[in-house]
């Protein structure tokens, strides 16, 4: 009994990821979607300011924050490891939908480009940023990322969690460490409308992905693989690819 409501959690994690990855994609670029970042009713410049860096802040601590190993160690002293995953996909999806409801517009416009075929271009780079950041997760083992693996293996009786501490470079990963945030980066700054809104998202997680990544996720995959993540620092850069190594 337990275990099937521990999977039937786990697939209610996924399919919300699955919701708000897509929707993501309709609320940057204006598609679609009936709430975007250039829609709903505007306030004022102050307001509008605040509360957007509110509800990123709010996402960029949960998901730094649970992301920790330290952290990861002490919260599953207290849930089990078979959704310790899940859970944070959970989190970070609600609130990712959190933002999407209630981020605030702010329309003033930055740049637009009005010509078709370049406005056709760089939508094609947008929607590229978006199959990059999906690809990259396949790549590395997209179904244990989001939790699936580790419920079904307990579905099996078998570690929800095996240590792995091989350390594999293959296809995006051979261009830049970190190819999933170089998917996001492109995504968020391929627009041929760039509102006040969107820019003020952009620069912000633009921040966030480069702090994050540089003081955090990279000291963690330092500690966890030791000497061969030092020697692939050395060989690929981090985010920006073709540039000088070790960035």
């Amino acid at each position: 009994m337990i275990k099937s409501i521990t999977f039937l959690y786990g697939v209610f994690a996924y399919l919300l990821f699955l919701i708000a990855f897509l929707y993501a994609i309709g609320f940057v670029g204006n598609f679609i979607v009936p709430k975007s970042i250039d829609t709903g009713t505007e306030t004022t410049f102050v307001q509008a300011l605040l509360v957007n860096v509110l509800l990123l802040s709010l996402f960029a601590l949960q998901h730094s924050i649970m992301a920790r190993p330290a952290f990861k160690k002490w919260w599953t002293s207290i849930i089990s490891p078979v959704i310790e995953r899940s859970t944070y996909v959970l989190l970070s999806s609600s609130a990712l939908l959190l933002m999407y409801w209630q981020w605030q517009p702010m329309r003033f416009i930055i740049w637009e480009i009005e010509n078709k075929t370049a406005t056709m271009i760089i939508n094609g780079i947008y929607f590229l940023g978006w199959i990059i950041v999906l690809l990259s997760t396949f790549i590395i083992n997209h179904f244990e990322l989001f939790g699936l693996k580790q419920i079904i293996q307990n579905m099996k009786n078998k570690d929800p969690q095996p240590e792995c501490t091989t350390f594999k470079i293959s296809y995006l990963y051979k261009i830049v460490r970190h190819p999933i945030m170089l998917g996001f980066l492109i995504a968020f700054w391929a627009t041929p409308l760039m509102t006040l809104g969107h820019l003020v998202f952009t620069l912000t997680t633009t921040t966030y992905i480069f702090i994050a990544v540089k003081f955090l996720e990279e000291k963690d995959l330092q500690k966890f693989y030791g000497e061969e993540y030092k020697n692939y620092q050395k060989k690929v850069p981090m985010l920006l690819p073709f540039i000088q190594k070790g960035n």
